[in-house]
């Protein structure tokens, strides 16, 4: 049995209006889960899927969840080169929660700026939930956007992340037109 902790604010999310969510996971990845509503627990069972790999898949969806992705955004998990990414902003300026929530903004930006040209220039998906923030994207584009959210959390100017984020794209035009 694999186990992820929720936030209990979640738990609905996951098991979605009339159980619907659920049964979409379970369905897609042919892996029966447990969910603990009071305690905010998922077990995933891991035992004798058809697939070994949906087992992971099935956490990775359900710690995307609770990290605040919609249920459609956690389930392009499913797809092969799709990867999740969640950076806890306690691990750049503590447990403090007017630091955590100052961070958070910054990420988020002015009117959702910053979140919105994230998403833009990389291709990534961005959720900011609690003290974290969580990526879901292809390899290239999840690797853009984690050094983009590393350099905010880090302090970065909005500006130099930003400018990065620029580069990176007309790097990823050049690129597709050599081919």
């Amino acid at each position: 049995m694999r186990y992820v902790k929720i936030p209990l604010e979640r738990v609905g999310v996951i098991i979605g209006p009339g159980g619907e969510t659920k049964v979409q996971l379970e369905r897609l990845t042919g892996v029966p889960t447990r969910i603990d509503s009071e305690a905010g627990e998922v077990w995933i069972d891991d035992t004798s899927p058809k697939d070994p790999l949906m087992p992971l898949k099935a956490e990775e969806i359900v710690r995307a969840i609770a990290r605040g992705f919609s249920p459609q955004h956690a389930f392009k998990l499913l797809g092969d080169e799709v990867y999740l990414h969640v950076f806890d902003i306690h691990d750049y300026v503590g447990k403090d929660k007017e630091d955590v929530r100052r961070v958070s903004a910054r990420v988020i930006g002015s009117e959702g700026k910053t979140r919105r040209l994230i998403e833009e220039l990389t291709g990534c998906l961005l959720s900011v939930y609690g003290h974290t923030v969580g990526l879901i994207g292809d390899l290239d584009s999840i690797e853009t956007g984690k050094r983009a959210c590393d350099m905010l959390l880090s302090g970065s100017e909005h500006s130099a992340v930003y400018r990065f984020l620029e580069g990176q794209r007309r790097k990823a035009k050049l690129a597709r037109r050599e081919f």
